[in-house]
């Protein structure tokens, strides 16, 4: 077999592949024995037929198309091996000639992976946020755990400050036209809690049962839904019910009665550990994000698009997803993004995927540098964890499965990883 290789371009390969009877004998006398399992031969038990008497019985064309996709599979294989190549999508086979059983001449496009050049990893100029919790947050949260040991009583009068109010209302734009995502009904509210964007629970105070108002305020400019950040809404808000809340003392008692806790000392520290836990995972996360930037802009990395589009479409299903358990539809988000979905998978999932893409890359170079590997002690490890925390047994079969093996040893490696770069910071 010749084969002939020739450079595309930096993410494509084309191989010509050339074979003669030498190769294609064996193959042919292979696709023969297969076909032969489902030919009836007088005088023969079914398959046990020799090669020339079995292919006296054979349709030629069935044959024939058999023979050239087996063929095509094989070498291509045989190609890819001896090349070192790892396509990453099915290639484009084009037969460039033919003689039946005795020369086989094509061309498979391939895209592949091009250059990955590792920058630079260690001694890296990334600031961690040190994580330090207040006197404040902590009685934020029993301050909430009293909203939520409290009773609530109806009332006759306008709402005031700390007060729960049961709301129906509706956000338009400067057109008239609905705000995605800006209307509720009977939704209940504390009011000075800052639920809802800077001057809406402000708008409601004074506001009794059965009575209505129009206001118009901006969502902030760093809000979360880009198509809303700093645009201006009017609200229309009907008060269908306003509620006194009695809050419980914060107390010993309240802390008996949220949790194993005898004082509210003890309550007050495990919400300051709860919190600095979750604020630390958080920084963390950050900070090994923000090392995978500083490594990627010193790093070269050469993607084919065929890879791209693949991890572009993984991302929008996981993210139709998450937003099918939040009630939500992949087209609803979009719209209320401001955009659409062509748009959306191209200015925002295409770019995260090819640096999600990347990173991956980058990591999988470290860890040959340092030799970083995962003992299957640690895998097993891992999975008996996560069975010991998921009882159901549809995910203790899936976790049982190879895919989901693969994907818990690559996200151990990847962290393993990671904390390899982090010791030479």
């Amino acid at each position: 077999m010749h084969v002939e290789k020739k450079q595309v371009s930096k993410t494509k390969v084309t191989l010509t592949i050339t074979a003669t009877e030498v190769e294609l004998l064996p193959i042919k006398n292979k696709v023969i024995e297969k076909l032969a399992q489902n030919v009836k031969i007088p005088g023969f038990r079914e398959g046990k037929s020799p090669i020339q008497v079995a292919e006296k019985h054979i349709d030629p064309a069935v044959l024939s198309s058999e023979f050239v996709n087996e063929a095509i599979n094989q070498l291509y294989v045989e190609a890819l091996q001896g090349h070192d190549l790892n396509p990453i999508a099915q290639p484009t086979i084009e037969i460039k000639k033919i003689v039946p059983y005795d020369v086989l001449e094509f061309e498979a496009q391939v895209e592949i992976i091009g250059e990955v050049k590792l920058g630079k990893y260690k001694k890296l100029a990334v600031k961690k946020d040190v994580v330090k919790i207040t006197d404040k947050e902590v009685d934020e949260v029993v301050k909430s755990l009293q909203v939520q040991q409290s009773t609530k009583n109806d009332v006759d009068r306008v709402a005031k400050n700390d007060d729960q109010v049961w709301i129906d209302f509706k956000g338009v734009d400067t057109k008239g036209e609905p705000v995605n995502g800006a209307d509720g009904k009977d939704y209940p509210i504390i009011l000075g809690s800052k639920t809802f964007i800077p001057g809406f629970e402000e708008n409601v105070e004074g506001l009794k049962a059965g009575e209505e108002k129009t206001f118009t305020i901006p969502f902030p400019k760093d809000y979360g839904v880009t198509a809303l950040a700093g645009r201006k809404v009017t609200f229309t808000v009907k008060v269908n019910k306003v509620q006194e809340v009695i809050l419980p003392k914060a107390d010993d008692e309240l802390a008996k009665k949220v949790g194993p806790f005898k004082t509210l000392e003890e309550l007050k520290e495990n919400i300051k550990i709860n919190l600095e836990q979750e604020r630390s995972a958080g920084v963390e996360r950050k900070y090994e994000s923000d090392l995978m930037e500083k490594i990627h802009s010193t790093s070269k990395v050469e993607l084919p698009e065929a890879l791209i589009t693949q991890q572009v479409a993984f991302e929008v299903d996981e993210l139709k997803k998450n937003l099918t358990y939040r009630g939500q539809t992949y087209q609803e988000f979009v719209a209320s993004e401001g955009t659409t979905e062509e748009k959306y998978e191209k200015e925002v999932i295409a770019p995260k995927a090819e640096k999600n893409i990347a990173f991956s890359l980058l990591l999988s170079e470290i860890a040959k540098d340092e030799d970083v590997k995962l003992e299957t002690a640690e895998l097993e490890a891992q999975i008996t964890q996560l069975k010991a925390q998921y009882q159901d047994p549809a995910m203790q079969e899936q976790l049982n499965q190879p895919e989901a093996r693969r994907d818990i040893a690559s996200r151990l490696l990847t962290q393993k990883t990671l904390e390899k770069i982090k010791t030479y910071q």
